[in-house]
C-alpha cells in the first residue's frame, strides 16, 4: 500500500465513543489502530486511562497502547518516532492506519504542526520539577507564557508535565535551542492525512462521563490507583489524585464520586478547546457513527 493511501486520524473528547468508532472503522477499511493518548500508553493502568478492553484489543491490533511502564517518562518525540515506525509495519503488511486518541500535542507532533526539540538540561529539570511540587501548573504556565508565549499556547495550563518540559527548552541556554533537529512527521514522510474531530452534544456527553465514573469506580479504581503509586510518572492522570485523596480519608465516597465526575468533565472541556482551534480539523457528529466517518474517509483519502 503507497504512501498516498494516508492516515485517518480521529480525536474527540474523553468518553465521546472514540474507541468503538475507531474500531468499526478499522474492520470497515482493513486498518490497525495506533494510539495518541499519553496516559493509556502505560500498562497495568485501564481503569483510570479508559484504555480498550481486551475485548476491543482482541478484535483490531492496536499499537502504543499500554506498553509502558508508569514510571517511565515519555514524550511526544519519542511518541512521533514509534508511531511512524508503527505505521511503516502496518503498511507493509498491507493494511490502512487509524490513529485514535485525544492527546491533542502528539498528534500536532506527528502532523509535524509543532517544533520538538531536544534539548534536555537534567539540572535545570529537576529545578522546575521541585518548582512544580511547589506552585499550581498553571503559575508554571504563567511563567512559561512570559517567556515564551508561542510555546504556552501550545500547552494546556494544567498539564504539568508538560509545562516543566516546554520551561526547560524555554529556560535552556541558546547552545541546547539551536541544537539541529531531525524529528520527522507525517508531512516529512509524505504522508497524507485527514484530521476528524468527534462532536458531541454537551447533554449526552455529561451523560457518559457520569456512566464512566461509575463503572472506573465498580472495577476497582481505588485499587488501581494505590498499586500504581502516587511517585510514578503517569500518576497525574486524571482522576488519580482525588483516589488518592479518599484513599487518606479526605473525601467520602459521595465527594469522590463528584470529584471525579468533574475532573473528567474539565478534561473533556479542555479537549474541546484545544482540538477546535486545530488547523484542518473534520467535525463529524459522534452520534453519526461510523457512517459518517467512512464517508469522509472516502472523499478525503480514497478509501473503499
Amino acid at each position: 500500500m503507497s504512501l498516498q493511501s494516508g492516515i485517518l486520524i480521529l480525536a474527540g473528547p474523553t468518553a465521546c465513543g472514540k474507541t468503538d468508532l475507531a474500531i468499526a472503522l478499522a474492520q470497515r477499511f482493513n486498518a490497525e489502530i495506533i494510539g495518541a493518548d499519553s496516559r493509556q500508553i502505560y500498562r497495568d493502568m485501564p481503569i483510570g486511562t479508559a484504555a480498550p478492553a481486551p475485548e476491543q484489543l482482541g478484535r483490531v491490533a492496536h499499537h502504543l497502547v499500554g506498553f509502558l511502564d508508569p514510571r517511565e517518562r515519555y514524550s511526544a518525540a519519542r511518541f512521533t518516532s514509534d508511531a511512524l515506525a508503527a505505521i511503516e509495519d502496518i503498511h507493509a503488511r498491507g493494511k490502512r492506519t487509524i490513529v485514535a486518541g485525544g492527546t491533542g500535542f502528539y498528534i500536532r507532533a506527528l502532523c509535524g504542526d509543532v517544533q520538538l526539540s531536544a534539548a534536555y538540561d537534567s539540572a535545570l529539570r529537576a529545578r522546575l520539577e521541585r518548582e512544580a511540587l511547589t506552585h499550581p501548573p498553571e503559575v508554571l504556565h504563567a511563567w512559561l507564557a512570559a517567556r515564551d508565549p508561542a510555546r504556552a499556547r501550545a500547552v494546556a495550563p494544567k498539564d504539568g508535565y508538560r509545562i516543566v518540559r516546554a520551561l526547560e527548552i524555554a529556560l535552556a541556554g541558546p547552545r541546547l535551542q539551536r541544537e539541529p533537529q531531525s524529528f520527522a512527521s507525517l508531512r516529512s514522510r509524505g504522508y497524507a492525512a485527514v484530521k476528524i474531530w468527534l462532536e458531541i452534544e454537551q447533554s449526552v456527553l455529561d451523560e457518559r462521563i457520569v456512566r464512566r465514573v461509575d463503572a472506573m469506580l465498580e472495577a476497582g479504581l481505588l485499587d488501581e490507583a494505590q498499586r500504581i503509586g502516587e511517585d510514578a510518572v503517569a500518576a497525574d492522570a486524571v482522576g488519580y489524585s482525588q483516589a488518592w485523596a479518599y484513599l487518606r480519608g479526605l473525601l467520602t465516597h459521595c465527594e469522590l464520586r463528584l470529584l471525579l465526575i468533574r475532573a473528567v468533565r474539565r478534561y473533556a472541556k479542555r479537549q474541546r478547546t484545544w482540538f477546535r482551534r486545530e488547523a484542518d480539523m473534520v467535525a463529524s457528529a459522534a452520534a453519526q457513527g461510523a457512517e459518517g466517518l467512512e464517508r469522509v474517509a472516502r472523499e478525503r483519502l480514497g478509501w473503499t
